[in-house]
């Protein structure tokens, strides 16, 4: 759309009505057009009543049973009870009255038979969800609607129900759209899909298409409609992405191959050192990185893994092959607790080769070399010295945190960038590292997290995909049980076998949402350490959360473990974000040496954190944090040769989505399946959208479970324009629709990697 989209609201309404539309975000005609319906009612078809959740804004169609009128008991006023029924269950309505009179409108509109649209969010009372005070509209009735055409459609035609707010209900947005519509010209609605491509795909143009998702005849042309949106959301983002794969492509880096057979290197001696067999899996991967890494054009390769798969020795094999080359290589990770982590099992993988120029380092010249470490809580000697062995090159590895991002930082010759869990990292972040580099490095990111292929393919096309499945020979297996919040005897029983553990000289972690008992469960983070991710919005908030127990804290469960008598005589540790850096080596070190084998933590320990020892989990309030951070977490136990055990401790109902969420963690470990699974249960605007980059997806309709077949064909689409003007100077109306759609933030998200 060109001038018409831009035009605001306040121009097109008057202004009460561009205020409420204005709440949901809508400043232009653009934004109302783009304000999609939610779903279609069918006129002489009622709301399924019992589906309805408590907090959820609804509109539904229903019929009054019965209507009763009288003044309030311990105050002045009446109030008027509505019940409407959908023939099989029922809902209360409340309005509320100076007196009888002030609901004499209510009371002649609403009697038995009427048959409406109701919106409102559902509440709880004396344990029946109600709407109070809710808008509505009842069919036959002129209200909003205006003409006789309109009353027509709104009796006989689909009527799209919109997201929707107070004091501005679904069918006040459908008005407002019946206004736009009929003075909408098709030249107000260029398409950024070109025609050769929505021919071949039989798609209408976008004016045609936008009339039928509001106004549509049939509920197939409403979906019609959908079909053909979804896939210009699809089409625009796989430009978008294939426009960076051909910059990418064109960027120039150091080749980095491998030393030549027979030659001694860093590479070939680590190899000859393992004392393990690498995977299939790990040396295909390996394969294709060395042969990425050997290409004078930078890599760009995303690699996930399964819990415990081994991308640790691929990305040191990938780190070895670029320092025989003369090269650096710097691993970027989100934590100080991760980074510090990656550097001793870095050290300890490489031994002797791990300490170059030093006593202790490899004999043969060139092949040993250093790992530094650089974080924010490094004293100043120690800062100036890695900083000293990052710029000499004497240090082939350098292993930090955000402090590798400091303009102090500075490298000989930086060939690769590892970032690890990339998702904690934003554009201009990896940017500032790759930017360290004489040309461009190349980039291997690293998640621990299975990404479901539809989300690969939609959210990291610009990236070439490896993905790790095998877990390496003789580790024993975790066994996951859900475990009932508030019983005594299963209280009891679960902080007995933890003591079994620790006098079997095996160590347990003991994970908790928060840290502070008297803290809000959705304080900002204070850090990068305890990132609020476990309040997963299709968990807690869904599910009436605030009529629950508070979420456990750490500092609360610390003392409470010190008082159990199962745990007598043991030493129970602490670990969370705000502790001081030292500290925090402090309690791991304490925990990994079994001197506090029992660890009360935040998900700092989520990822990376690798104690063998490790066998027994508990996780207090598990059914509020999402499946792939619970896979996660339950991945720092039975890291060694003895069995995990992971209890999920929680107060979910069965048959709400946070049930169901245990259920599938107790029954499967694998991690791609549970990724599948929790991109089903939860909301691809979730998904793709604000728990990643902070804000709402620029995805409206398009699903990438449901539509992994559209998104293919889309992408092959989109591949094809691109290759024919990288630029998209012949396809200005797709130029442009990438600018709208991917904001600078979604940009970034989009690019995190």
């Amino acid at each position: 759309m060109t001038e018409r989209a831009d035009e605001r609201l306040e121009r097109a309404f008057d202004k009460r009505t561009a205020t409420a539309l204005g709440k949901l975000g809508l400043q232009t005609v653009g934004d109302l057009l783009g304000h999609y319906p939610r779903r279609y009612a069918d006129p002489g078809a009622l709301t399924d009543i019992a589906a309805l959740e408590v907090g959820e804004h609804v509109t539904i169609m229903a019929r009054v049973e019965q209507a009763t009128v009288r003044p309030m008991r311990n105050r002045t006023g009446a109030l008027m009870e509505v019940v409407v029924t959908d023939g099989k269950s029922r809902l209360s309505l409340t309005f509320f009255g100076k007196h009888r009179g002030s609901l004499f409108n209510h009371e002649k509109r609403l009697v038995p038979g009427a048959k409406g649209l109701f919106t409102g969010t559902v509440g709880l009372y004396r344990g029946s969800r109600q709407l109070s005070h809710p808008d509505f509209t009842l069919m036959g009735e002129e209200s909003d609607l205006d003409s006789d055409e309109a009353l027509l459609e709104h009796a006989t035609k689909p009527i799209p129900i919109y997201p929707a707010a107070a004091g501005i209900p679904s069918w006040k947005i459908q008005a407002a759209l019946r206004v736009v519509l009929d003075t909408l010209a098709d030249a107000d609605v260029p398409d950024p899909v070109p025609d050769e491509v929505r021919e071949r795909q039989g798609l209408p143009p976008r004016a045609g298409a936008l009339r039928s998702l509001h106004r549509p005849a049939t509920l197939e042309e409403a979906y019609r409609a959908q079909h053909r949106m979804r896939f210009e959301e699809a089409f625009v983002l796989q430009a978008a992405l294939a426009q960076r794969r051909a910059r990418t492509a064109a960027e120039d880096a150091t080749a980095r191959p491998p030393l030549p057979a027979g030659k001694s290197g860093l590479l070939a001696d680590f190899d000859a050192s393992l004392p393990f067999v690498l995977t299939d899996g790990q040396r295909e991967v390996g394969d294709e990185i060395a042969g990425e890494l050997a290409s004078p054009r930078p890599m760009h390769r995303l690699l996930q893994g399964e819990v415990g798969s081994g991308k640790t020795v691929v990305a040191l094999r990938a780190m070895l092959q670029v320092v025989d080359a003369g090269g650096q290589a710097a691993l970027l990770a989100p934590t100080e607790v991760l980074a510090s982590q990656h550097a001793r099992t870095l050290r300890a993988l490489l031994g002797p080769m791990a300490e170059g120029g030093t006593l202790f380092g490899a004999e043969r010249t060139g092949a040993s070399t250093r790992v530094a470490l650089l974080t924010g809580s490094l004293g100043a000697k120690a800062r100036k010295e890695a900083l000293l062995q990052a710029a000499s090159g004497e240090a082939g590895i350098v292993v930090g945190t955000h402090a590798l991002l400091s303009e102090q930082v500075q490298f000989a010759d930086l060939g690769l960038v590892v970032v690890d869990e990339q998702h904690r990292f934003g554009v201009e972040q990896r940017d500032a590292l790759r930017a360290k580099g004489r040309v461009s490095p190349h980039l291997l990111v690293m998640t621990a997290t299975p990404i479901p292929r539809t989300v690969a393919m939609t959210v990291f096309g610009d990236l070439e995909t490896s993905s790790l499945t095998e877990v390496p020979a003789g580790r024993a297996g975790i066994t996951t049980v859900a475990v009932p919040a508030g019983n005594t005897r299963w209280t009891d029983r679960t902080w007995a076998r933890v003591r079994e553990e620790v006098d079997a000289g095996r160590r347990a972690y003991v994970v908790c949402a928060r840290i502070h008992p008297d803290e809000e469960a959705k304080a900002p983070a204070k850090d990068f350490d305890d990132l609020p991710e476990f309040l997963d919005p299709s968990g807690p908030g869904a599910e009436g959360a605030s009529d629950r127990a508070p979420l456990r804290a750490v500092l609360e469960v610390v003392e409470e473990l010190r008082s159990r008598p199962e745990l007598a005589g043991i030493e129970v540790g602490t670990l969370h974000g705000q502790l001081p850096p030292d500290e925090k080596e402090a309690a791991m070190a304490r925990f990994a040496s079994g001197e506090a084998p029992v660890l009360v933590a935040t998900t700092v320990i989520e990822v990376g954190v690798d104690v063998p020892e490790a066998t027994a989990m508990v996780i207090f309030d598990a059914d509020r944090f999402g499946i792939s951070q619970l896979h996660q977490l339950r991945g720092r136990v039975g890291r060694g040769t003895d069995p995990g055990l992971c209890l999920l401790v929680s107060d979910a109902e069965p048959g709400t989505p946070a049930f169901a969420r245990l259920e599938a963690m107790t029954q499967t470990t694998d991690g791609f399946k549970l990724a599948n699974l929790d991109l089903e249960l939860r909301s691809e605007g979730d998904v793709l959208g604000a728990a990643q980059s902070g804000r709402t997806s620029s995805l409206r309709l398009l699903r990438v479970v449901k539509d992994a077949g559209l998104i293919e064909e889309a992408r092959a689409a989109a591949v094809d324009v691109v290759r024919a003007s990288p630029d998209l100077t012949e396809f200005p109306e797709l130029a442009k629709a990438i600018r709208a759609q991917l904001d600078e933030d979604q940009e970034e998200f989009l690019e995190r990697a």
